[in-house]
């Protein structure tokens, strides 16, 4: 699933492509009408006025007063061809639909403006695409439970919820959207680093300073992220089809086990916390005692 700053390259580079366009037709793929939730239309002979990100969600803003949400998941892509070449860009889970004849069987809603047309893929089908009347946006359920997102959020307010959560692992705490939202396996971990905190301490263990430090270290290396175009692993990608850098220039631990720590040299290790793969360096991230590998 992209996380928080890939989603936010994905909104930039769609910005200059249909902000200001009208939408003329929406096709649906009959198959999997879960990916499509809402009236089409209320899209059709709208123009686009904005896009905003919520978390991980794209919100795309209609001049008649509605608003349809992307979530990608896990497999999901927009791609755009444009009437000419050089405006096409592809975002997402990357595969051969990046080049292939559109729409295919993984094309699940097709937005065709005046000038090129916006395809919404996704091989798992978990993504959707959902028309809301831009003044119930805040209240949708999807939105209405997303906390803060780290720029958002003060110290005192995220050290209240680690005391409501204190038994759980502060990496648990961390990946909960209604704790703090946009925060994804990747930044925890390296926020977690940043403050030199082991990812399975309990929450309520830690001081407001080192919650502060938390919180520092997911704004500084979401920030960082999104400079560079996202992190991209193995499966996504930036707007304009080239790979972002994040992983390979600023990741300290994450998708590292067995290298050196930047910071002290030790070896970094990969464990499991929260039920996800953790990445942390043994000697600037002192486990807990009650904590076995």
């Amino acid at each position: 699933m992209p996380e928080l700053p890939e989603v936010e390259t994905i909104k930039r580079g769609l910005e200059p492509l249909i902000i200001k366009k009208k939408i003329v037709k929406v096709e649906i793929d009959a198959t999997t009408p879960k990916c499509f939730q809402g009236d089409e239309g209320n899209i059709v002979d709208a123009v686009v006025t904005g896009i905003r990100r919520r978390g991980k969600a794209l919100l795309v803003d209609l001049s008649n007063n509605f608003t349809f949400m992307v979530h990608l998941r896990m497999t999901g892509q927009l791609i755009w061809r444009g009437e000419n070449e050089e405006d096409n860009f592809a975002a997402g889970h990357p595969s051969k639909n990046f080049i292939a004849a559109l729409p295919n069987s993984q094309t699940r809603v097709s937005f065709e403006f005046e000038d090129g047309i916006l395809y919404f893929n996704d091989q798992r089908k978990f993504g959707f695409v959902k028309v809301i009347p831009t003044s119930e946006v805040e209240q949708e359920k999807f939105i209405a439970e997303l906390a803060k997102e780290p720029w958002e959020m003060d110290v005192k307010e995220l050290f209240s919820q680690c005391q409501r959560h204190a038994k759980s692992p502060i990496k648990a705490v961390l990946l909960d959207q209604k704790v703090i939202a946009g925060l994804g396996n990747i930044y925890a971990d390296e926020s977690l680093f940043y403050a030199s905190v082991h990812p399975a301490t309990k929450a309520g263990e830690l001081s407001e300073e080192q919650i502060g430090q938390i919180l520092e270290g997911a704004r500084s290396v979401m920030l960082a992220s999104i400079d560079s175009g996202g992190s991209t692993m193995a499966t996504y990608i930036k707007p304009d089809g080239s790979t972002g850098n994040y992983l390979e220039l600023f990741a300290e631990v994450f998708r590292r086990e067995g290298q050196p720590c930047k910071r002290c040299g030790e070896k970094i290790l990969k464990t499991r916390v929260a039920g996800r793969g953790t990445h942390y360096c043994p000697k600037c991230q002192q486990k807990p005692e009650y904590f076995r590998d």
